[in-house]
């Protein structure tokens, strides 16, 4: 342990060794610090506070409903014009269908989010929802729209949020995404999201969700045109936000992939993986109100994300199935992975798998 707290973070160390809250300024330091043994191990001190060894995945399904969006975001490699010759939008039939063919895969929760198509109206989600559940009755948790989809929805129809949410809530909907929060930097935003709602109207909607008992997670968009001082801050809102309602799962950080973007003409590389890695550390230290952290492997890989095992996460999210938007822009990895491998890769990492449901109920465990 003297190894690792004799350097540059010595005092951070002490902080984290006494369960203190890191100040805004530590989290900039953690960020600039080169020392990435020492982030990873202080990182990994909490995941065993916080949930010993095990390591969390999800048999999942996602659904991308529709790419027809009318913001199209700089960021986004997803959304086209209705009249795109790629546009989509999957009938309900064709969306029963997707869930009714994961019954036997014996899923926990069914993701879906998709564009801001203003051909789709409250009735085509609020049937979705019901069709769904017809199809897959039981524990399944549907888990849909972000807080971008649902303050859209109250716009179109000129009613509030909180009447939005629980009538979805009614028809089905369990839990939200975490997606559309990128970074809540208002610079940033006017950059890669004009369009999009403001950070503080994603947070309100959170809470708002939060109030009606729907537990929620949180995301970051990382490696474009932020800064570390704007990751930082984004940290510090969602961790003041989780004081308030203590209604997030989890939080995970997302990989930006610049391929197909309208970010593609500045050459962004999007980030290395020794910035994946301290991305995820960071997160753990300073969301010290937030149970889980989340590695999704999509993002940054299966392998990078097992190595995360060990810098502070403790969640590997699911089997997938399908996925669109991170694979419209550029990603490499697969869109499915079997239990049986999710099993394997945390077993390798010397972690407990811990198969759960969407609230980290566990369903089976050790294998």
């Amino acid at each position: 342990m003297e190894l690792f707290l004799d350097g540059e973070l010595a005092d951070i160390g002490k902080k984290v060794l006494a369960g203190e809250r890191l100040s805004r300024e530590d989290g900039i330091r953690l960020y600039q610090t080169k020392d990435l043994l020492t982030l990873g191990y202080l990182a990994d001190l909490v995941r065993r506070r916080k949930n010993g060894e095990k390591a969390y995945f999800i048999v999942n399904r996602h659904i991308n409903h529709t790419n027809v969006c009318e913001n199209l975001c700089a960021l986004c490699a997803f959304g086209r014009e209705a009249s795109h010759p790629q546009a989509y939008t999957l009938s309900l039939d064709e969306i029963e269908a997707k869930a009714s063919a994961s019954a036997k895969e014996r899923i926990s929760e069914i993701h879906i989010v998709g564009g801001l198509n203003p051909d789709l109206k409250l009735d085509y989600y609020v049937e979705m929802l019901r069709r769904i559940r017809r199809a897959l009755p039981g524990g399944v948790v549907i888990q849909a729209f972000t807080a971008v989809e649902i303050d859209y929805l109250a716009r179109l129809h000129k009613m509030p949020v909180e009447e939005v949410l629980s009538i979805l809530q009614e028809a089905g909907l369990g839990s939200l995404p975490g997606g559309g929060a990128e970074v809540f930097s208002p610079r940033v935003r006017k950059l890669i999201c004009s369009r999009k709602i403001t950070g503080e109207r994603w947070l309100e909607v959170h809470l708002a969700a939060h109030k009606l008992g729907m537990r929620t997670n949180a995301t970051m968009l990382y490696g474009h045109v932020e800064t570390v001082e704007e990751r930082v801050d984004h940290l510090v809102r969602l961790r003041e936000a989780q004081d308030c309602s203590g209604g997030f799962l989890t939080f995970i950080p997302l990989a930006f992939h610049p391929k197909n973007t309208g970010l593609e003409p500045l050459a962004l590389s999007g980030p290395t993986g020794y910035d994946d890695l301290k991305t995820l550390a960071v997160a753990r230290l300073m969301l010290d109100n937030f149970d889980h952290i989340k590695a999704f492997w999509i993002m940054i890989g299966p392998k990078l994300a097992q190595v995360s095992l060990s810098f502070g996460v403790d969640d590997l999210d699911g089997t997938v199935v399908e996925e669109k938007i991170a694979h419209d822009a550029g990603a490499a990895t697969g869109q499915f992975m079997s239990k049986t491998e999710i099993v394997r890769m945390i077993k390798a990492a010397g972690r407990i798998p811990v198969e759960r449901d969407t609230l980290y109920n566990v369903i089976e465990e050790g294998f």
